[in-house]
């Protein structure tokens, strides 16, 4: 098992609170993650016919059976209405790290505990692995193409399976089974056309219009749909950042896959090398700097703390770190391997508007060398710590 960041604050939070909800997208690693952190806790899965049909018929007995052990319940959103009698029996015995809770449906599960358990569960989101997480493990350093391409699904890296195959039948169960119990969409066909041309707008600023036109569907049905993919964890978006310097901005989200290897699939790329000179790939590499930030965010259970910039005349800070609250941290992405002085170029303008001094700036690029220069620090994707630590 690779070694995962989020396993400290997990444990933290099983100190703190009754109950500890890890929510993710399918095959992030919840589960493995959570059963080797508490192997005494009995494992009770959800998607099991007969336990869910116990545990919606008779959730008291059903959760009887734990008040003194208790339990890892994984994919807990499968029956929402146990949450309300979870309530009590948190209560009553009122000791930490009582209940493990999992779920791959962030809505469901947020909502049932916003409504049942506020106070009572400390809640931490686990994406799929880190490059850290995967050089920590011994897996070699690689160009990135091949981790654009791979993604970082635990399974991917524990077992010979084709990404093509795994994204496959990843994007097949995602369709006939989370959507099919949101209920939200009709036609599947047509939601696979509108997750491909979400692929396509990978690292972009979102368009409903554009997107729905391009999918044949209405303005209200792209933003609904699009809030399906935030709720499944398929997706983040990045909102542009208030502050604007007297410039009229952006007010748009940007759009980023979660896993890069899901986008890569959806668009039809076929081999790492197929990605050199594709079109998508500086939205795909930015995709997988910004989500190496997220999970570090995550991994702490901390709210995520990232924001773009981009004015009316087209300056654009690719990424701005929320530091302490009242700092900020530009950090351009550049997938190029060879450094020119023009990936500096919006940093040193952004800097002048804002006072932000050259020392706290980074440009991340596709390159392997770090170096400190004038304009700021020049940072190789493989060797983020740099940054890391205004995510901390």
């Amino acid at each position: 098992m690779i070694k995962r960041d989020a396993e400290k604050k997990l444990k933290r939070l099983a100190e703190e609170f009754p109950a500890v909800s890890v929510i993710g997208p399918r095959q992030s690693g919840k589960t493995t993650l959570v059963r080797s952190v508490f192997p005494e806790k009995p494992y009770v899965l959800l998607e099991d016919p007969d336990t869910r049909a116990f545990a919606y018929e008779d959730p008291r007995s059903f959760l009887a059976q734990f008040e003194k052990t208790g339990a890892i319940i994984d994919e807990v959103q499968r029956v929402p209405e146990l949450f309300s009698y979870l309530q009590g029996v948190l209560d009553k015995y009122n000791r930490p790290g009582q209940f493990i809770l999992t779920g791959s449906q962030n809505f469901l599960l947020m909502e049932s505990i916003s409504q049942s358990l506020a106070g009572r569960v400390g809640i931490i989101r686990l994406l799929p692995l880190s490059m850290r997480e995967l050089f920590r493990g011994g897996f070699p350093i690689k160009p990135y193409e091949e981790y654009l391409y791979t993604g970082f699904f635990p399974r991917l890296y524990s077992n010979p399976i084709e990404p093509a195959d795994f994204y496959s039948s990843y994007i097949q169960t995602y369709l006939e089974r989370d959507l099919h119990q949101l209920k939200q969409v009709h036609n599947l066909s047509t939601f696979q056309t509108f997750l491909k041309m979400c692929a396509f707008r990978n690292g972009q600023i979102v368009n409903y219009s554009s997107l729905a036109q391009d999918c044949g569907i209405t303005h209200n049905t792209a933003k609904e749909w699009l809030s399906l993919l935030l709720t499944s964890c398929i997706i983040i978006l990045i909102r542009p950042h208030h502050k604007n310097f007297n410039k009229r901005l952006v007010k748009m989200p940007k759009l980023y896959f979660t896993d890069p290897g899901l986008a890569v699939h959806l668009a039809g790329i076929q081999s790492p090398d197929n990605l050199i000179y594709h079109p998508l790939k500086g939205g795909l590499f930015e995709s997988l700097i910004v989500t190496e930030f997220l999970k570090c965010r995550f991994n702490q259970a901390k709210e995520a703390n990232l924001f773009f910039w981009r004015d009316q005349h087209g300056h654009e800070i690719d990424c701005l770190i929320e530091y302490r609250g009242t700092e900020l941290v530009p950090v351009e992405i550049k997938s190029g391997r060879t450094v020119n002085n023009d990936y500096f170029k919006e940093i040193a303008y952004w800097n002048t508007l804002s006072g932000n001094p050259p020392g706290r700036s980074f440009v991340v690029y596709g390159g392997d060398q770090s170096q400190q220069r004038n304009a700021g620090h020049l940072v190789g994707f493989s060797d983020l710590d740099p940054v890391l630590l205004y995510l901390k």
